[in-house]
């Protein structure tokens, strides 16, 4: 499971376009988050992410240090499915998504991540699953962190070349 996190000022998404279309979520000072699923991820991945994502030290705290997380502010989150995190350019001009969970699979994922942070107190604001959607970012910052559910666990699933 892979999340890009933006921490943003605003944000919102529409269905239907991009000036005229429904906003179906739309938060204030918080985080943007794009979450992408892959096949072999299961609740545990979902779980994980939720808990660092809500805990992610990535706000100023008085002093101006970042030192305070989602939870410390009160933020909001708006999440987004986005299946082409798992997109793979390496070869050719046209990425490929083999990689990308199908939405059967995906769909269930995305809910129990928001269900895990709206049980942690948080307000979170949705898109909806598989719609052709228009995303306002107005990243606070900026600040933009990945995480991959690989990587927290350890278990690098690329090559790394160079210095």
């Amino acid at each position: 499971m892979r999340v890009l996190i933006q921490r943003v000022t605003r944000s919102d998404v529409r269905i239907g376009g991009e000036v005229t279309g429904e906003i179906v979520g739309r938060i204030e000072r918080g985080l943007t988050v794009l979450i992408g699923i892959t096949h072999t991820d299961s609740e545990a991945e979902s779980a994980l992410l939720a808990t660092k994502v809500a805990n992610l030290r990535i706000f100023e705290d008085d002093a101006g240090k970042i030192n305070r997380s989602l939870l410390d502010v009160g933020g909001q989150l708006l999440v987004i499915s986005q299946f082409t995190l798992y997109a793979d350019a390496r070869k050719g001009r046209r990425p490929s998504f083999v990689q990308a969970a199908l939405p059967e699979h995906a769909e269930p994922l995305v809910a129990h991540f928001v269900a895990q942070l709206r049980t942690a107190g948080i307000h979170v604001e949705t898109g909806r699953f598989g719609a052709e959607m228009s995303v306002t970012i107005v990243n606070d910052g900026p600040l933009t962190i990945w995480l991959d559910t690989d990587e927290l666990r350890g278990a690098s699933s690329y090559v790394r070349t160079g210095t």
